[in-house]
């Protein structure tokens, strides 16, 4: 098998190669600080925020921890019904990756990877508190890693 082309006639063995060696819940927190009165119907729907972050660090020569943290809470007024932070991460191992586009790949196609399993984890996490499950939208992870760049060269600008 490690003798079969790969597409354009590469080796296979040269090919890029992005790997989930582990995947892991390093810190959950999930919150219902009114309970049981925040159960009780509302008569509008709360408000949700949702923060997203994303951090890596390099473990060894092709291999990265990747964290993904979601934290949100939804409110009624001034009233926090419930609040969450789940920090999601995964040990990805990188390889044949041109330098100049290995930053790009650990922090936008390995957050994409671990994403359903962090919205999975919060969903269950909400519904386990009494409400129904709050399934978060889809993340744009090239945007959020575009943003943070750009954020990145404003305060470089600015010291």
């Amino acid at each position: 098998m490690a003798d079969t082309p790969a597409p354009n006639g590469a080796q296979a063995e040269d090919a890029p190669q992005l790997n989930a060696l582990a995947q892991y819940a390093k810190d959950l927190s999930f919150e219902n600080p009114n309970a049981p009165r925040s159960l009780a119907p509302q008569q509008d729907p709360p408000q949700i925020n949702i923060q997203v972050n994303v951090n890596a660090k390099q473990l060894a020569e092709s291999d990265f921890e990747v964290d993904l943290t979601l934290q949100g809470d939804a409110k009624t007024g001034n009233e926090v019904m419930f609040a969450f932070e789940l920090t999601y991460s995964g040990v990805f191992r990188v390889r044949n990756i041109p330098q100049d586009q290995l930053h790009p790949v650990v922090m936008i196609e390995c957050p994409r990877l671990l994403f359903p399993f962090a919205r999975q984890i919060v969903a269950d996490a909400v519904r386990g508190g009494g409400f129904p499950p709050l399934f978060i939208d889809p993340i744009d992870f090239v945007g959020l890693y575009r943003q943070k760049a750009m954020e990145a060269q404003q305060g470089v600008g600015q010291a």
